[in-house]
Order: C-alpha cells, then sequence, then structure tokens
C-alpha cells in the first residue's frame, strides 16, 4: 500500500467530541463555525466525529459549521460505526452508516471508521458482516479510506491487522502518559501499526485533557524547560513527532485552545533531542503519580442501570490538593438527580465499555468512602 494518501496531510486534526457548549449543555454551534474557520484559515483540514458523539449532535454540528459553509474537498471528515453501543444487531450497525451520510450532509466520508475496537467488541464487527459493507461502501466511492480506532492490546492489533491487510490507517491512543502504560500500551500498538506498514491518527494526545493541566511536578518540569510552551504543546508535539503519524486528533472546546494549538502547530517543528529528555523527566513524574486515568470520553456512562456520573466523580477524586469541602460540595452537584458512587450495583457494564480498562467498580467503591459524607 502506498502512503501518499496521507504525508501532506498537516499534523493537527480537529477532533469534534469535546465541542464547545451553551449554558443548556447544547454544542455552541457560534463557537465551533468560529473554530472551524480558525482552523482551515491556518491550512489545516482533517475533522473528526463519529455517529454516537453527542447523541449525533457533534456530526450535526459538523454539517452546521463546516459541510454547509465550505467546498467539500477543502477538508477531510471522518466518522465512525459503533456495532457495542446502543442495539447491538446488524441491521442497526449498518444503518448508522447512512444516518451519518444524512447528519452531516457530506455525501462521502474520506476516512471510515470502526469505532473503538477492543477485546469485549471486536469480534461484534466480525458478526455483523462490518468489514465487509464498509469495503462494498468504498467501492461505491462512499468512503474513501477506511479503518479502525482502536483500545485493546497490541497482540489484538497484529491479528486485526494481519487478517485485513487492506485496512488504510488504523487510529490509537497515544501519549507521552500512556506510552509504557500496560492498560494503554501506547508504544507497543504504534510499533505494530508501523510493523504492518500501516499509517496512524492519534487520537487522545493530551489524554482527555490531563496533560493541558498535569500534576504539579510535571507542570514545573515543562515550565522550566520552556515557561512560554503550553503542557498541552508538549503533548500533542510529541505525537506528531512520532514516524507515520497522519494527523494527531486534539478535541478542542473553546477559541482559546484553539488559538493555542494552531500557534505551536501551524509550523510544527518534531521535538528535539533535547525536548524528549524533558518528556522522559514528565513521564517519570507522572509513572510515580496515582491518579486515576479516567480520559473522561463518557463511553461508560450510557449503559449505567444507576445513571451514575463516572468521569465526573473520578474527576473529583483526582483533585487531591483541594480542599476536601470544596470536593464534596461539588461532588454532590454533580451527582444532583443522578446515581451517587455508592449507587453502584457492580454490574460490570462500566468497565465492560471502558477504553482505558479501568477498575471502575473498585475506584467507585473508594469513591464513596472519600467523597460521601457517613
Amino acid at each position: 500500500m502506498g502512503e501518499e494518501f496521507w504525508k501532506n496531510t498537516p499534523k493537527l486534526g480537529f477532533g469534534l467530541m469535546r465541542l464547545p457548549k451553551t449554558p443548556s449543555g447544547k454544542i455552541d454551534i457560534g463557537q465551533t463555525k468560529t473554530m472551524v474557520d480558525m482552523f482551515l484559515a491556518a491550512g489545516f483540514t482533517y475533522f473528526d466525529t463519529a455517529y454516537v458523539y453527542d447523541n449525533g449532535d457533534s456530526e450535526r454540528a459538523a454539517k452546521a459549521a463546516l459541510v454547509d459553509r465550505y467546498p467539500r474537498e477543502s477538508f477531510t471528515l471522518a466518522t465512525k460505526l459503533n456495532a457495542w453501543m446502543g442495539k447491538r444487531d446488524e441491521q442497526s450497525a449498518k444503518g448508522q452508516f447512512y444516518t451519518s451520510l444524512e447528519r452531516t450532509g457530506a455525501g462521502y466520508f474520506d476516512y471510515y471508521l470502526l469505532h473503538a475496537l477492543q477485546r469485549n467488541n471486536y469480534t461484534l464487527y466480525d458478526d455483523f458482516h462490518i468489514w465487509d459493507f464498509v469495503k462494498e461502501q468504498k467501492a461505491k466511492g462512499l468512503i474513501r479510506r477506511y479503518g479502525f480506532s482502536f483500545h485493546a492490546d497490541p497482540q489484538l492489533l497484529d491479528e486485526l491487522l494481519t487478517l485485513h491487510p487492506d485496512v488504510d490507517f488504523v487510529q490509537l491512543q497515544i501519549n507521552y502518559a500512556d506510552w509504557e502504560n500496560a492498560g494503554v500500551a501506547s508504544r507497543a500498538c504504534w510499533e505494530t501499526a508501523r510493523r504492518h506498514g500501516k499509517p496512524i491518527v492519534i487520537m487522545e494526545p493530551v489524554k482527555g485533557g490531563a496533560l493541558a493541566k498535569p500534576i504539579p511536578a510535571v507542570a514545573e518540569i515543562l515550565k522550566a524547560a520552556d515557561a512560554s510552551a503550553s503542557p498541552a504543546s508538549w503533548a500533542i508535539r510529541f505525537a506528531a513527532s512520532l514516524e507515520g503519524v497522519i494527523t494527531v486528533l486534539s478535541g478542542m472546546s473553546n477559541i482559546a485552545q484553539m488559538q493555542d494549538n494552531i500557534s505551536y502547530m501551524k509550523q510544527f517543528k518534531p521535538l528535539d533531542d533535547g525536548e524528549r529528555a524533558v518528556i522522559a523527566r514528565a513521564q517519570a513524574a507522572l509513572y510515580g503519580d496515582a491518579a486515576i486515568a479516567c480520559t473522561g470520553c463518557r463511553y461508560c456512562v450510557p449503559g449505567c442501570p444507576k445513571a451514575i456520573p463516572i468521569p465526573d466523580i473520578f474527576r473529583l477524586m483526582n483533585r487531591r490538593g483541594d480542599p476536601a469541602k470544596a470536593v464534596k460540595r461539588e461532588y454532590s452537584a454533580v451527582t444532583e438527580g443522578k446515581g451517587r458512587a455508592s449507587a453502584c450495583i457492580r454490574c460490570g457494564k462500566c468497565e465492560n465499555a471502558c477504553p482505558q480498562h479501568l477498575p471502575i467498580r473498585k475506584l467507585l467503591a473508594r469513591g464513596a468512602g472519600e467523597l460521601e459524607e457517613v
């Protein structure tokens, strides 16, 4: 497979998973339009959404802010088919493709992905004949490139790429915090994809925002190295410096984040040896930290029978330096009208959905002890 199709793609992609919201909780289309304008004006072209993001509102926002306002050939659009959330049947799974075409109005997708393959769900894509289905859409010209996003071990990645050698690309979670994390295996998965000759789209380069506001020890290391560089810039440049990368997705949530990302990615420079040494020191500080490695993807929330806002609770549990009373007040606010950590019935649905493979039931039990009044 030739690599020409991706080599000229700018190294920053706009992830549409964490778009700005209005006070009512809806996507702020006005601010999203401004961010799209800024992104394209800076020379970037890659947009990434998915059928399940914001219950479909992300794809609708892509239509309103991008597709309806710019010539189709001026950007590339990626979306995803998720066979394991919601209805689990072949007809519904395949129907997502046509719904995505309607929602986005894109006419075709430049990149189309089987969404979030893991050990506990990848067989559904075989059971529902999704691999053959996307190849059929590619043959019709409705998909230009197809691949899959992946959250599992390098052994399964090797197996899938061996079984499906015509895959055009893979999307992997890669960041400096997870580079040697056994649960994510960023380095090993990147090496596996490259061994198969597959280019890579990188997701979660800032680990759901955790590396944009890192723990104090890491923040101090980065600031000492370059006081003018944002923590997010270190994370995104680390990912973009890897060989074989199509683009690095940043889930930007406001204009300030867009401005920051453009400032150092418009004239992207890979990390030099000195900067790599800085990242190595930051990794050492992170590996000694006990923070819960939740990225806030919220895949665990829809299936929870007790409607527990799991990512919000984990975010509060990670705020170890804040006054306990303030954290508990916020805990009462985020769980109002929803399930508290102590409401967990240990059904395990959340753990089956978690791309980070976190022991959520155990962590919720800990959270109940830390955050709820006895």
